[in-house]
């Protein structure tokens, strides 16, 4: 079994990464659809984003009100930190249990974990290597832009509150940069994910 952790900023083609692992063969544990699932209406840890943030992050029908959270965070690096605190801890759960699920299972000898902030506890402790993917800042802004509809503001804003592009290239085993067409970001994965399955093949 390897696990493989997939990270980077906002707007460089993580997302994308993971896609054509998955179409290679690995489980995919998403870390931002587990993030909607564990704020789902109803849980422990929306309980506690209420209980920090106020009922204005709530929509009419009691669920979680991302856009309004995200408006209310994304500027403040202390409410940042308090919603990463609140919500990380729930995921990491969720994030072991599949990985043991997984393991059990037999579904896949290679599982990769989708994950924005690469953390120490519920990542960095549970990975074999970390592949981080790089984009120019201009062409991430972009792209932010064409898939939310984000301002060049918003946009601006929403890569200022992530770490710092060098921050996780202090943490990657290999770098995929993704400035350029989709095909040549498949081969570069392909090439890794066939490495990996050679490096297992003789350990």
């Amino acid at each position: 079994m390897r696990i493989i952790g997939v990270t980077g900023a906002i707007g460089s083609g993580k997302s994308m990464v993971s896609k054509i692992l998955n179409d290679l063969g690995a489980v995919i544990i998403d870390a931002d659809i587990l993030s909607r699932a564990v704020t789902a209406r109803g849980s422990d840890a929306l309980d506690e984003l209420v209980s920090y943030f106020g009922e204005e992050i709530l929509m009419q029908n009691g669920e979680l009100d991302r856009k309004k959270l995200a408006e209310t965070v994304f500027n403040d690096k202390v409410r940042l930190h308090a919603l990463n605190a609140i919500t990380h801890k729930h995921i990491v759960k969720k994030i072991r249990s599949a990985i043991d699920n997984i393991k059990s299972t037999g579904k896949s000898e290679v599982i990769a974990i989708d994950a924005p902030i690469p953390v120490e506890n519920g990542f960095m402790d549970v990975v074999d290597e970390v592949w981080v993917v790089t984009a120019d800042r201009e062409i991430r802004r972009d792209r932010i832009i064409e898939r939310s509809g984000y301002t060049f503001e918003e946009a601006e804003s929403r890569m200022n509150s992530q770490m710092k592009e060098e921050e996780y290239l202090r943490l990657a085993d290999e770098v995929l940069e993704n400035n350029g067409e989709i095909e040549e970001l498949e081969k570069a994965v392909v090439r890794l994910f066939l490495q990996n399955i050679q490096q297992r093949k003789l350990q």
